[in-house]
């Protein structure tokens, strides 16, 4: 249990850097910078999902949490949100680099992940540009009012920087201490059989752990995979829907539920079927 409590404070300490520093650009854009600020934002926005998808490859799970939280403010659009959350590689690099794992390797996953990412992003959005139901309207203010930050006090940015990052860390701390428990007692060895050499059905799986919401579950599907239990498909497919604490942060600061939903069963559809393709496929990487 003492396990479970460490690693429980770790991973949601590890997030306060990348909370803060998020929620102070927030807070930044909001007072200081002004429309201007906004609009040059805005008309960026159209190449988000090329940046969201080479950011969300560097071995971080925090950047997936910074991407909800901009996307509940709506500076960034759906289709950056799930170039992050498809490219994010939290902490799969670590455990190659430890495992000593083949350099021209550990690009080409991050390679691949990040296309995939980029590529979907682009086509959410112009799917929804297309449909004239694509929306990014500035909307930090709604946000904030929901979390009771003071952003409107003239203190500065400081104090409701804060606040917003204090309720967003003690939800996750909450959620992960729940979901480290079930992981604790549940055991990689019951994963090992539900995967192991199912073509299809090991994809399916690997996409819904991907889901967890926590640096984890990348950790155990990189080992698995490391270890000849499951295949690249099947990794892909876990890592491609593994946001980290991404969906976490989102359920917490998007207050759309039905839209929340949507955003995790698509994440998890995308991830699924990639997985599939590239293990069908035969692909060697």
């Amino acid at each position: 249990m003492m396990d479970v409590i460490l690693d429980t404070l770790i991973d949601a300490v590890k997030l306060l850097p990348f909370l803060f520093v998020t929620y102070l650009l927030m807070e930044y854009v909001e007072h200081k910078a002004g429309d201007s600020f906004a609009k040059a934002l805005h008309k960026g926005g159209a190449a988000g999902p090329l940046f969201g998808g080479v950011l969300g490859a560097v071995p971080q799970c925090g950047f997936s949490a910074a991407a909800s939280n901009l996307y509940a403010g709506r500076v960034i659009s759906i289709g950056t949100l799930f170039a992050v959350y498809l490219s994010t590689s939290d902490e799969m690099l670590p455990i190659l680099i430890s495992e000593r794992t083949d350099i021209r390797l550990i690009i080409k996953i991050l390679a691949i992940k990040a296309v995939i990412g980029i590529v979907i992003g682009f086509l959410v959005d112009l799917c929804l540009r297309l449909m004239g139901r694509f929306s990014q309207e500035w909307d930090i203010e709604s946000l904030c009012e929901r979390e009771h930050c003071s952003c409107e006090d003239e203190e500065g940015i400081i104090k409701p920087a804060l606040v917003h990052t204090i309720h967003v860390f003690l939800f996750v701390i909450a959620i992960t201490f729940v979901i480290n428990i079930i992981v604790h007692f549940a055991g990689l060895e019951a994963i090992r059989g539900s995967m192991m050499g199912k073509p299809v059905v090991g994809e399916l799986i690997a996409a819904l752990i991907g889901l967890i919401p926590n640096c984890g579950a990348s950790v155990a599907l990189t080992q698995l995979y490391i270890d000849g239990v499951i295949s690249i498909g099947a990794m892909l497919a876990g890592l491609l829907t593994g946001a980290g604490v991404g969906l976490l942060v989102l359920f917490r600061v998007n207050n759309h539920l039905k839209e929340n939903l949507m955003i995790a069963g698509m994440l998890y559809l995308f991830g699924a079927v990639c997985g599939m393709i590239v293990e069908l496929s035969g692909l060697v990487i």
